[in-house]
């Protein structure tokens, strides 16, 4: 494990209620300057893969790329992170319907005029527009799933839903499947394709 991810994983065990010490410690010596605040792995997986794209590496930058375990915990993650907890400067992505709740949040703990970027649905609503169906549905081919699109497609509840609704909700009927395509979507995007929100993410750190 590398040394920002040892960092991640003790952030991530003290937002748990574990021991704050050893993230402390870890974000003096490293020295970490950011984190990124993310609802689950397949936004860390788009996030790295962008990052990777452009020729990045955030670790280097003393940026932290953070899972959160779901959007609700943004405010424990930024008492932790923010300005009166390790003094990072904190930004990251949300959902459109949880817009206000991030807001809240970061202002709470002094945070939000660092700014965080908005996706409409999710990320994956946002790379699947981005690419078009035709696209997404060749990569799923490619990538061996195109069966299981299929048979997912039958199913009476897809009926009436857009294409794109479809194959969002084919993303996460299957553990793992989200973060392997946040990478691979992203992968496959042309250089002025990249969503505005993600785009906006890299660009300010």
């Amino acid at each position: 494990m590398s040394d920002m991810g040892a960092f991640r994983e003790a952030v991530i065990a003290w937002a748990a209620n574990g021991h704050g010490g050893p993230a402390r410690d870890l974000a003096v010596r490293l020295p970490v300057r950011a984190a990124v605040l993310l609802e689950g792995l397949s936004d860390v997986a788009a996030v790295e893969a962008l990052a990777a794209r452009q020729g990045r590496n955030l670790a280097a930058e003393g940026v932290c790329v953070l899972p959160m375990g779901g959007a609700m915990s943004v405010g424990r993650f930024a008492r932790l992170l923010g300005p009166h907890g390790l003094g990072l400067r904190l930004t990251g992505l949300c959902d459109e319907r949880e817009r206000d709740y991030y807001a809240r949040a970061l202002e709470r703990d002094g945070a939000a005029r660092h700014g965080f970027f908005v996706c409409a649905a999710d990320l994956e609503d946002e790379l699947i527009r981005a690419l078009g169906v035709t696209r997404v549905e060749e990569l799923v081919r490619a990538e061996g799933d195109l069966r299981a699109l299929r048979t997912f497609l039958r199913q009476p509840a897809q009926r009436g839903r857009t294409a794109e609704q479809q194959l969002r909700r084919f993303l996460g009927t299957k553990k793992g499947r989200k973060i392997h395509y946040g990478r691979v979507l992203v992968e496959a995007l042309d250089p002025d394709r990249v969503p505005a929100p993600l785009a906006g993410l890299l660009t300010s750190l």
